[in-house]
């Protein structure tokens, strides 16, 4: 047994973990990912916000691939390129935060 191997063999329990935590708790952590977001896009004044924006998108669809461990549903909240999931198409209007005030 390899070096990686032995690693996965660690990790595993891990994962599935995560996975539980994730699968019970996404739409908490997609609100705490949208606070950040926010948070830190005011204070880059929007000079970053396609950045912050592309960053905040992948990170919930890594919460909702490890909450999904039959890999996804079809039409599950969050998932990528499913309705009511935001900044991707077919996304439904009032699903993404409010954009930041304007700056001064």
């Amino acid at each position: 047994m390899g070096f990686l191997d032995n690693l996965k063999a660690k990790l595993g329990p891990a994962k599935d973990k995560v996975g539980d935590l994730a699968q019970q708790h996404g739409g908490k952590i997609e609100q705490g990912l949208d606070k950040a977001a926010r948070t830190v896009d005011q204070k880059t004044k929007g000079k970053y916000s396609d950045k912050i924006d592309s960053g905040t998108r992948k990170a919930k669809e890594a919460v909702d691939k490890l909450g999904n461990k039959d890999g996804g549903t079809p039409g599950t909240p969050g998932a990528p390129g499913t309705p009511g999931t935001p900044g991707t198409p077919g996304g439904t209007p009032g699903n993404t935060p409010p954009p930041p005030p304007p700056a001064s």
